[in-house]
């Protein structure tokens, strides 16, 4: 039975480093594995990730559309049938969601809507709520506060 101190790599498993520019007996003296003259044996030589050798990069070959708005804002959305778990009277915040699991991350604006049904009465505070997520909340005796 083979013990712990007395485990050994394969042989050829562990591979030395190159060590470079240790003379001509090494096999890595001189140039340094990098061959003759060119873009890539220069010190700081390489191109850019990206680069095809002067062709056209693919980023430029195809076709642009769209655009991006800087100004939008990301809204999490939780529906109505999402608080059936809060118990009756539970004032329900961003921060109560955000731990339940409703939303993903913590400071992101919230907009209710009416998807599904509610039976008891709960005080919610989002950003937004639309029309008919409002009615059900105070149908069911609760309501809606926007912040």
């Amino acid at each position: 039975m083979t013990k712990l101190h007395d485990l050994k790599s394969t042989p050829g498993a562990r591979v030395g480093r190159k060590r470079k520019g240790r003379g001509i007996g090494s096999g890595l003296g001189k140039t340094a594995g990098r061959g003759q003259k060119g873009q890539k044996s220069r010190s700081g030589g390489g191109t850019r990730r990206g680069f095809e050798g002067g062709q056209m990069p693919l980023s430029r070959r195809l076709p642009k559309r769209g655009f991006t708005n800087i100004f939008r804002e990301e809204i999490a959305i939780v529906n109505i049938k999402d608080l059936d778990r809060f118990a009756d009277g539970v004032v329900i915040t961003p921060e109560l969601l955000y731990e339940e699991g409703l939303v993903k991350k913590r400071d992101i604006k919230i907009k209710l809507l009416g998807k599904g049904d509610l039976d008891r009465p709960l005080t919610i505070r989002v950003h937004q709520a639309s029309k008919s997520a409002a009615d059900k909340v105070s149908a069911a005796g609760g309501k809606v506060e926007v912040i």
